[in-house]
């Protein structure tokens, strides 16, 4: 039986803009604390729960990391009001879970949905968003460009957006996404961050993005998934479709001298590489330069399990660096 919790409400305030503020002062609250949390991925986050006495939370990073619920009493009586007021509680037997997750990436604390991410809407965030990150990072470091207007593809939690942002400040940061939970996440994000250079935008891969770009970056689904959730299936051949589809329009939207930079993963098959053959194809009259390297030999091998994947050796991360002349 859980008991009616009442919360102080400003009248002029929407519901949404209260559910906002309170996610941001919880961010805020989490950070005092000294609050951290590596993202794994699924099979390792399920592995860590089935563990005996992991069933029940005993502190916040059992709450809002490993996405366990908790006893009304594990919650500071503060806390406890945020979580209510941001509408993130769910009832779960005799306590309560969180709706979100909040992952470290460096200095920043990163919102996105609770484990297991079943829904069609669920924001994702995993070891590709590190790998993905950091692969634009280095990029930024090691070219120092003068970016002027960039776009996130598939924007998600906006980690890569927010990550863009905070190096380019003057960059003007497209954060685009089919997912509207995806950029609520995005603009909470970007708030807990103090960045004001996040243009959130609901749309298509880059359809409804106007003018030229330069620089894109993009982490899109790329898995074959039966349910096709978006925040997940990749479509197309091997779960490649989306990745495709981002490189054909990048070569319409990127000014002279700008630069897509295409984290995806790719399903191996019998020693080869589709992905690459297919881009080699696309390419070869395209006045462009391109490098191509492999990040990790070896991501979600568990996937090798499922039908869809029957004639797949592997999965590997891939980074395509590709740069109009």
């Amino acid at each position: 039986m859980h008991a009616a919790v009442t919360s102080c409400k400003t009248p002029s305030e929407a519901p949404s803009e209260r559910r906002a503020k309170a996610l941001v002062a919880l961010a805020g609250k989490l950070q005092t604390y000294g609050y951290g949390f590596t993202t794994v991925t699924p099979l390792t986050h399920a592995y860590n729960n089935e563990r005996q006495g992991n069933r029940w939370a005993e502190d916040l990073r059992d709450v809002f990391g490993w996405s366990r619920p908790f006893l009304r009493e594990l919650v500071a009586p503060d806390d406890f009001d945020l979580m209510l007021q941001a509408g993130i509680l769910r009832p779960w037997a005799e306590g309560w879970r969180s709706s979100i997750r909040w992952s470290s990436l460096g200095d920043l604390l990163l919102s996105h949905s609770a484990y297991p991410t079943s829904s069609a809407e669920s924001v994702f965030f995993g070891p590709d968003t590190y790998r993905f990150v950091n692969a634009v990072q280095d990029w930024l470091n090691n070219h120092q460009p003068a970016l002027v207007r960039a776009a996130d593809v598939g924007c998600g939690s906006g980690a890569g957006a927010i990550a863009l942002a905070r190096s380019q400040p003057r960059c003007e940061v497209v954060a685009v996404d089919i997912n509207p939970q995806a950029l609520h996440m995005t603009r909470i994000n970007a708030q807990v961050a103090a960045v004001g250079n996040v243009i959130p935008k609901l749309g298509s891969l880059l359809d409804d993005v106007e003018g030229t770009l330069d620089l894109i970056i993009a982490n899109p689904p790329y898995m074959m998934d039966a349910q096709e959730r978006a925040y997940r299936h990749g479509g197309g051949e091997l779960g490649a479709g989306l990745s495709i589809q981002i490189v054909e329009q990048a070569l319409g939207k990127l000014a002279k001298g700008g630069t897509l930079l295409l984290y995806t993963g790719v399903a191996m098959v019998r020693g080869t590489d589709p992905f690459r053959a297919q881009l080699q194809q696309l390419l070869h009259s395209s006045d462009c330069h391109w490098q191509y390297q492999e990040l990790d030999p070896d991501v979600f091998s568990e996937e090798l399990r499922r039908p869809e994947y029957a004639s797949v050796e592997r999965i590997a991360a891939i980074l395509l660096t590709l740069t109009l002349n």
